[in-house]
Formats: C-alpha cells, sequence, structure tokens
C-alpha cells in the first residue's frame, strides 16, 4: 500500500476514537468473557461471544453492535463487551488515569440485578450479614462470597501499621439502595456490594471543579497499601477512575487477575 493511502486507512481507522465514540468489543473478548462467568459462578452458565446465559435461563447479549456510542451513553447503555472497554491497573501506582477512563465504572444493570438482586424489590436487604470492620461491624452481602471476601480484606488491613486505621474507619458505608449522585444508574452499593472508607480522607470528581482545560484535576489520599489489600480479594478502587472516588472499593473479581 502506498504511504499516502496507509495514512488516509490509518485516518479513518482513528475516527472514532477521535470523535470520542466508543462500544467497540475488545480484542480478547472471549478471555473477558471466561472471566464473568468464572467471577460468578452461581449465576452465569455458559457464554459465547454472541451472549451469556444464566442459570435461570435468562440470556444477555454481549454485543448490541454500536461501536458509535457517546462516553455517557456507554455508561447509560451498555453492553456486556462495553465493561471491558478499559483494562484495570491493579497493582499499579495510584496515579490519574487518562480522560474517560473508568475501568469498572462501565456495568449492565441487568447482570448484577441477576446477581445481587433488585433492592428496589427487596431482595437485597435480607441477604446482607454483619461481618468485623476495623473498629467495629459493616454490613455486606452474601452472594457470591462478597462477605467472606471483605472478611479476607479486613484480616489483611488489621496487619498493616496502625497509621493506616485512619483511612479505614468510620467506614462512610455498604448497603444503600439507591442510584449513583448525578444519575438513574444504580450503585454498586444498591446491591450490597461495595464499601466506602473514612470520608476524610477521601476525594471524589464532583466535590472539586475541573481545571481551566476543563479537565478534572485528580486527587488522591488512598495508600497503595491498602488498594493492594482490596484488589488481592477482588475489589476494585474508585480511585482508579478519571471520574474517580478514591473512598469506594467494589467487588468486581471479573476484572482482577486473582
Amino acid at each position: 500500500m502506498k504511504p499516502a493511502l496507509l495514512a488516509i486507512v490509518l485516518w479513518m481507522t482513528a475516527l472514532p476514537v477521535l470523535a470520542g465514540q466508543y462500544g467497540a468489543a475488545p480484542a480478547d473478548l472471549e478471555d473477558h468473557l471466561a472471566r464473568l462467568k468464572a467471577a460468578y459462578p452461581d449465576v452465569i452458565a455458559d457464554f459465547d461471544l454472541s451472549r451469556l446465559v444464566l442459570k435461570s435461563g435468562e440470556t444477555i447479549e454481549v454485543s448490541d453492535g454500536r461501536t458509535d456510542k457517546s462516553f455517557e451513553e456507554l455508561l447509560d447503555d451498555p453492553d456486556i463487551d462495553d465493561m471491558f472497554a478499559y483494562d484495570y491497573p491493579q497493582g499499579a501506582e495510584p496515579e490519574a488515569p487518562d480522560v474517560n477512563v473508568d475501568p469498572g465504572r462501565i456495568r449492565v444493570e441487568s447482570l448484577f440485578r441477576a446477581i445481587y438482586g433488585d433492592c428496589r424489590k427487596n431482595e437485597v436487604a435480607p441477604l446482607m450479614r454483619k461481618v468485623a470492620w476495623i473498629g467495629g461491624s459493616v454490613s455486606i452481602t452474601t452472594r457470591n462470597g462478597v462477605d467472606r471476601a471483605l472478611e479476607a480484606v479486613a484480616r489483611d488491613l488489621a496487619k498493616l501499621p496502625q497509621s493506616m486505621v485512619k483511612y479505614l474507619t468510620p467506614s462512610a458505608g455498604t448497603y444503600n439502595c439507591r442510584p449513583i449522585a448525578g444519575t438513574a444508574r444504580m450503585s454498586m452499593h444498591a446491591y450490597g456490594a461495595s464499601i466506602d472508607l473514612n470520608t476524610k480522607y477521601a476525594n471524589y470528581w464532583r466535590w472539586r471543579k475541573p481545571g481551566k482545560d476543563g479537565k478534572l484535576v485528580w486527587t488522591n489520599q488512598m495508600p497503595k497499601a491498602i488498594i493492594d489489600v482490596f484488589e488481592r480479594h477482588g475489589f476494585i478502587w474508585g480511585g482508579r477512575w478519571y471520574h474517580y472516588d478514591t473512598m469506594h472499593f467494589e467487588y468486581r473479581p471479573e476484572l482482577l487477575e486473582n
């Protein structure tokens, strides 16, 4: 191919990215789907590249065929392959992500309702269990072993230096049947599968005005030692999002290498 023609082809291939369009499936989609099935074995019976088959008999399409979504559409109307639009940087040093890189913030609600229940139908609250937490206890769902995973987190956190305790307690909460602030999308707190740590040491993108260039100004106080413990036991950290929420951890083992 002539250099000039090659340049045109490469430019056209990049157009969706340059235009802020999303929705293309990752090249390693089958690997992601296998990890998704392994992460939720009580709910997902089987899969292929076109659909998930749940043990209830319900099916969820893997792709809606769209590759032209805006970022807001990616969040508000995702398909299964959209959940893997960004690789989660497990174990990396905390640092500012690129614009709109929010690994794990994209969730297909029908799948998470199948896993954890619908709090609006009182399907989540009866599944909650109190587990020991630093200086007290918190409630977390028993679905998919999230309670046991959080207990393991608490045991490992207790081994950290005493200077880490201030970040962990009091917890800002676990179960809360509510949508995410400013949206109609349900929070992971609505499934009882997340925990917020001490708000005194938290940073949240909605609490701070963007910079002069319109971009969010990423800030963080959460020590990497705490993040590492959560990630080791299947929880992702909201500080790895461009739309950051540094007190927030949610159980998402399908995005981790554990």
